[in-house]
């Protein structure tokens, strides 16, 4: 009868310990939250113009080239539209797009006045007849 009240009561105790170490580990986010990084998003969309040549199209590929090396901006990476089914929703109509990350507003703010990337677009605004920039913020 003694052994059979001992192990109730370790089984007890071990809920006991368990339960509560759980509620512990539950709680301890409030005491030290992890903080997301949020993740600053930089998306551009170009139309080149339609009389550009082969090579010249291709040149404005030195243009993302270029931005790659600049401060600041993480992961650029640019492309063409892929050749996806159409849908009402879909827009194909560009030629080139490209997105790169920023850890923060204030980066991404500063490497857009960069002398650097104001020169290349000054120097391959010529070839595009329009741009749309989109800026997100990923938490």
């Amino acid at each position: 009868m003694e052994r059979r009240k001992f192990l109730f009561r370790s089984v007890q105790a071990s809920a006991l310990l368990l339960i509560s170490g759980n509620m512990f580990a539950s709680a301890l986010p409030m005491f030290n939250p992890k903080k997301k990084k949020k993740v600053y998003f930089h998306y551009l969309l170009f139309w080149l113009r339609k009389d550009l040549s082969g090579p010249e199209v291709k040149e404005f590929e030195n243009f993302f080239e270029g931005l790659k090396k600049l401060p600041y901006q993480k992961n650029l990476r640019y492309g063409k539209p892929a050749a996806s089914s159409p849908r009402s929703v879909l827009d194909s109509t560009f030629t080139y797009n490209a997105s790169m990350e920023f850890d923060s507003l204030e980066e991404l703010e500063a490497y857009g006045k960069l002398p650097e990337h104001l020169a290349l677009v000054q120097k391959y605004k010529p070839f595009f007849e329009r741009m749309l920039v989109y800026d997100t913020v990923y938490n």
